[in-house]
């Protein structure tokens, strides 16, 4: 029996590793790799997952989905929630609802029954933190405003899926009204005493714990378990006990630490657990079935994100922002799977609505990938089609400057500093409102927009300015502005920045007068230092106070730290 486990777990793995490479090449995340490898490994191929390990892969599953929300717990601080603003609360919410609303309506219409229907809305209404926050960091946008707004309403999804799972198991007792409350009662008591605890007690033994890393994780490791199986003895269901842990500590200040040191743990139980999910696709995929998936898939890729940009042109947000925020949310989350998982495991759902999830699953994810990362491209066929998304605003007349400087965090609040001082009209442009906030506090001429906006660069009178600066290293963004300034056959100095040296001559070859490489930079004026003070540390000691100084002012500007 060890050795056929083993067998067979070598063989997922491997096949798991091998689509990884393959996906990694084609621009997918590992996720679907995972989903595929089930596939295969599945009833309908190799046939590698036989009916008799399916509980063997099922536990192991459990224990991914364990992990996997122990991790999302500790970076589920609740003090997340008051600094996240009422944009991404509210979005998160009325996102949730009209999704479910919308999902549900279709399953019916389908002839779900309600209950399935009910689940397959659930699972339709989160996107997938885990696909959203690696794409959108490997092309350097978390820190965009539409990042911020996407990862902001995915923290919202995540608090109320984590809610979702905890109120499943106790409703679906079909206990009375009075009972639902007793057991709701006995699982929030639960919860208190366990943050009580971690406040009180877990954050000083962390403090010595932490003194020994192999201590450290395997405390976190068995904190996870046993509340998990405290849980799961209890009555709920092992996935919420997990989920507590994390949260529980989310606030300590040793959260990093412990999520770093289980990540690996997690990541290979993860692996099993949508490889799981992906050999659920049992017996033959009828045209039914894939015209159902195929249906739901074109709800999520298309609908979820009208949803998401209807609620920010409420807000007053700009198309171009609002349709990238609501294409990077074009897809099913983790937390679906896991829903749908735990639907299964109560026998509420059938293996059938399994195999449409696992599809509908497939399906999103592939699709949001590509459309997340070409999302630019997109936004600018769709440009016109999608002007509704924007408000109607009156004309304004806009001011002429000699100097633009986009992007004010960084090396922009340096460059604004030498432009005050040089006395020259100039503007500072910044996708961040509460910088455009601080900057008009200290009445500084700024204007409140996406340097990758053909249409703020139309508004911005670019033929009339003599130097263009831009801090903003997104290689997009900076070869909008040059191709609008050649548009107009631009007279103006254009400093750009760049992160990478490749991008950099991208950007000289398209006429780019100057391209700044921070560390480059860095490079150069600390080999000056040695250069200049060689051995002597005092002259090394007065630099650095100098710095020092410029830090302190820097830091007491209020428009730096936001």
């Amino acid at each position: 029996m060890v050795e056929g486990v083993l067998v067979w777990l070598s063989l997922i793995i491997g096949l798991s590793a091998l689509l990884t490479i393959i996906a990694r090449f084609v621009k997918q995340p590992p996720i679907i790799a995972y989903l595929l490898a089930g596939v295969l490994a599945g009833p309908l191929f190799f046939n590698i997952i036989k009916a008799g390990d399916a509980s063997q892969i099922q536990a192991f599953a459990h224990i991914g989905v364990a992990f996997l929300l122990y991790i999302v717990g500790l970076s589920l601080d609740l003090k997340v929630l008051k600094e996240l603003g009422k944009i991404s609360v509210f979005a998160g919410i009325i996102v949730i609802f009209f999704t479910a609303g919308i999902g549900l309506l279709i399953a019916l219409g389908l002839g779900f029954q309600s209950t399935t229907a009910l689940y397959i809305a659930v699972a339709l209404s989160f996107s997938s933190t885990v696909v959203v926050v690696k794409i959108l960091s490997d092309k350097k946008e978390i820190d965009t405003l539409h990042g911020r707004i996407a990862l902001g309403i995915l923290i919202i999804e995540d608090f109320i899926a984590a809610i979702a799972l905890m109120t499943i198991p106790i409703i679906n007792n079909g206990s009375s009204i009075l009972l639902i409350f007793k057991e709701l009662g006995l699982i929030i008591g639960l919860i208190i005493l366990i943050f009580v605890a971690a406040i009180f007690i877990l954050n000083k033994l962390l403090h010595y714990l932490a003194r020994s890393q192999e201590t450290l994780f395997l405390f976190g490791v068995a904190y996870a378990l046993l509340l998990a199986v405290l849980f799961e003895w209890l009555g709920f269901s092992l996935e919420i006990g997990a989920l507590i842990a994390g949260i529980s500590l989310a606030s300590s200040k040793y959260t990093l630490e412990l999520g770093g040191k289980i990540k690996p743990l997690r990541d290979f139980f993860v692996v099993l657990f949508f490889v799981y999910f992906g050999s659920q696709l049992i017996g033959s995929l009828s045209i039914s079935l894939i015209k159902q998936a195929l249906l739901f898939s074109l709800f999520i890729v298309i609908g979820k994100p009208i949803i998401v940009m209807s609620i920010l042109r409420i807000f007053g947000y700009k198309k171009r922002t609002n349709f990238l925020a609501g294409i990077s949310l074009a897809q099913i989350s983790e937390f679906s799977l896991i829903i749908m998982l735990l639907g299964f495991s109560l026998g509420i759902i059938s293996q059938e609505v399994m195999s449409l999830v696992v599809l509908i699953s497939i399906i999103t994810i592939g699709l949001s990938s590509y459309t997340i990362h070409y999302s630019h491209v997109l936004f600018n066929k769709l440009s016109k089609v999608i002007s509704i998304f924007e408000r109607e605003e009156e004309a304004k007349a806009k001011e002429s400057f000699k100097i633009i400087l986009f992007g004010y965090h960084r090396l922009g609040y340096r460059i604004l500093q030498e432009l005050k001082e040089i006395k020259i009209p100039f503007v500072v442009v910044d996708y961040n409102p509460k910088v455009i906030l601080a900057l008009e506090k200290e009445s500084v001429n700024c204007i409140y927009g996406d340097a990758a906006d053909k249409e703020l660069l139309e508004e911005l009178n670019l033929d009339k300015a003599e130097l263009i600066i831009s801090t903003i290293p997104d290689l997009n963004s900076n070869l909008t502005i040059q191709e609008k300034l050649n548009e107009i056959n631009s007279k103006a100095s254009f400093i750009a920045t760049s992160e990478q040296p490749r991008d950099a001559l991208e950007l000289y070859k398209k006429g780019v007068d100057y391209v700044i490489i921070p560390q480059h930079l860095g490079g150069y004026f600390a080999s000056n230092l040695i250069k200049n003070f060689r051995l002597n540390k005092k002259k090394y000691t007065e630099k650095g106070k100098q710095h020092l100084k410029e830090l302190d002012k820097a830091k007491s500007s209020s428009a730096y730290d936001n």
